[in-house]
């Protein structure tokens, strides 16, 4: 299901009623916005529906001729090609890139006749993984582009690609979703959830629906239960901010780390309201402290396992035992 960019597909279906669908589109914004799924969609569109510039008013997800429909369901349209990365022989890794055999490939495919129906579409999921050499390939095909084929790339990082790749492409730019329309459409695809931890996961997710969904797997409530353990405990013996630190460590837990980011300033209110008013100004401070370890975090090195133990250094430092140490 996907939330948001009205825009995008306002954009190209207004482009294919008025008969001048332009032969590629660059697909471009943060990973986790749905640009995937927003190719599979028009790839989809184009193969069950006619030959455009007649003016319907119809969306993207309008079934069009039903036995088409039925072949894109499967999986099995003939006329809807997909590069991506592939698997390493019969490990589950994938590959490091899209590579250049995997273009010609698809090459080959396009001097072919259209089998079944009037358009093809062809998916490269993502531009960004491809080979230099396959690169340049694919740009060939796109200066030459063969007729009613359509070209849907998706980039997460489009200034990294070739200025020749981008100058063939009409681009679309998917923007993070507001906040205003992220929380109930994430309540709504999991209404168990409080709506204080929906709410702390759209924060977190910076209006990404896909990194929301996977922040969700992060359990909100447990991870501000580790954090208030350790502001109330003090964590004498480290074993907590370790395991915080190997919790939000690496590029691929860093929406774990946002999300405990996100969660402190809601836990750090908490505990004002709970303590003498003597203890407020150490709490603030040490909100200060966060403050200035995500600022330096960012200007310098990432290193997500530093910033969640110095998270959970700061924490510790409100524990009543250590207070009483430092007096």
């Amino acid at each position: 299901m996907m939330i948001g960019h009205q825009g995008a597909e306002k954009a190209f279906l207004e482009a294919w009623q008025g008969g001048r669908l332009h032969h590629a589109w660059l697909l471009a914004g943060p990973q986790g916005m749905g640009k995937g799924l927003f190719a599979e969609r028009v790839a989809r569109f184009l193969v069950t529906h006619g030959r455009g510039g007649d003016g319907q008013a119809i969306s993207l997800d309008d079934r069009g001729d039903d036995a088409a429909a039925r072949l894109v369901d499967a999986g099995n349209h003939p006329e809807i090609l997909r590069l991506a990365r592939q698997p390493k022989d019969k490990a589950k890794e994938l590959a490091r890139n899209i590579t250049i055999e995997q273009v010609r490939q698809m090459i080959r495919r396009l001097h072919l006749s259209l089998s079944l129906g009037e358009w093809r579409g062809i998916i490269v999921d993502t531009v960004d993984d491809l080979e230099t050499d396959g690169a340049n390939a694919l740009l060939k095909t796109l200066e030459e582009p063969p007729a009613k084929t359509l070209f849907l790339l998706v980039s997460h990082s489009p200034g990294r690609l070739l200025p020749t790749i981008r100058s063939r492409c009409r681009t679309l730019r998917f923007q993070p979703v507001e906040r205003d329309a992220m929380t109930p459409w994430l309540h709504g695809l999991r209404p168990m959830l409080e709506m204080a931890e929906v709410r702390a996961i759209v924060a977190a997710s910076g209006g990404v629906p896909g990194k929301a969904l996977a922040l969700i797997d992060s359990d909100v409530a447990a991870m501000e239960k580790k954090l208030l353990a350790i502001a109330t405990g003090g964590d004498p013996e480290n074993r907590l901010r370790e395991a915080l630190a190997r919790e939000v460590g690496g590029t691929s837990n860093r929406a774990r780390l946002e999300l405990v980011i996100d969660i402190v300033p809601g836990l750090l209110a908490r505990l004002a309201r709970e303590r003498p008013v003597a203890e407020i100004a150490p709490i603030l401070a040490q909100w200060d402290r966060v403050q200035r370890t995500v600022r330096d975090a960012i200007r310098g090195s990432y290193d997500g396992a530093m910033v969640g133990f110095e998270i959970g250094n700061c924490l510790a430092e409100l524990a009543p035992r250590a207070g009483q140490a430092a007096r």
